[in-house]
């Protein structure tokens, strides 16, 4: 299976329709959104349904209406991204527009493919898709969980005592991880994926980690080793290390955050992972 894989586009008309011009000259069998949708955060000008209805949503139909809707679209929001407005992705997932992934497992040709959108607490205020990773604890600079602001309302003891951990084996359950994709948001902590630009940066006299993905993720990996996971969310990784993925025993990990003008467009066909490539497409 032909697929593309594309991140962190936040609202970037431009990058959207670039992105759907070269969709439609390739047509894949897929392709894969890794969050961070909508124009960023809380502050976004534009209508967050309008935007949806005529920029990505608008774009899908046209697509599909050309090509008999060959192309499978994915879809996760990201950390940036209002929850008050999942229920627009869940609205075009009924009716066959896309296929929104977070915390479900879906059949992919002979394999699956499984979303989820929650980040390790991030110096940010907005805290929709936030959650502990393996305990309470929050690293140097970070604000809990517990804090800051969000657009739906959610139990306080879900708030206080839910980790990415304890989700990511409920969601090994769901099918065989040799035979599944991982869409993520957050990359593996302390990876070539997870490279902030934090060097020598401290708060109250305490350094700040230059690496700020997901413990639990990482531990994941090692641990279940599943067929491939895909990553977004620190837009500057790849650039500071040099690297758009890795390999851990038995899984490729690819990051397709972008922290420059063009859109970083991954290409991967399923059976055969290890030639997968990283373009950087001009928008002009």
């Amino acid at each position: 299976m032909k697929c593309f894989f594309v991140s962190d586009l936040h609202g970037n008309v431009d990058k959207y329709r670039k992105l759907f011009k070269i969709i439609s000259i390739e047509e894949p069998d897929a392709v894969l959104f890794g969050g961070d949708i909508f124009p960023s955060g809380l502050g976004m000008e534009e209508d967050p349904e309008l935007f949806l209805e005529n920029e990505l949503f608008s774009l899908i139909k046209v697509y599909s209406e050309a090509n008999g809707s060959k192309t499978r679209f994915f879809v996760i929001m990201g950390n940036d991204d209002p929850r008050q407005y999942e229920a627009l992705f869940l609205e075009a997932d009924k009716s066959g527009l896309i296929e929104y992934l977070h915390d479900r497992t879906i059949s992919f040709d002979n394999l699956y493919i499984t979303g989820y959108s929650y980040v390790n607490p991030t110096p940010f205020q907005f805290k929709d898709w936030e959650r502990y990773d393996v305990s309470r604890h929050v690293d140097v600079g970070c604000v809990s969980p517990e804090e800051g602001v969000r657009t739906v309302q959610v139990p306080e003891k879900e708030i206080r005592t839910a980790t990415i951990a304890n989700d990511l084996k409920k969601l090994a359950l769901a099918s065989p991880p040799d035979r599944t994709i991982y869409l993520f948001h957050a990359p593996p902590y302390d990876s070539n994926l997870d490279r902030a630009a934090l060097d020598g940066m401290k708060v109250d006299h305490a350094p700040m980690d230059i690496h700020v993905g997901s413990i639990a993720v990482q531990r994941f990996i090692d641990e279940k080793q599943p067929l491939l996971t895909l990553h977004g969310h620190i837009h500057e990784s790849a650039r500071l290390t040099g690297q758009w993925r890795e390999m851990k025993g038995k899984t490729h990990s690819f990051n397709a955050a972008h922290d420059g003008s063009e859109i970083a467009l991954i290409r991967f066909d399923t059976d055969d992972l290890a030639n997968a490539t990283r373009e950087l497409i001009s928008i002009d």
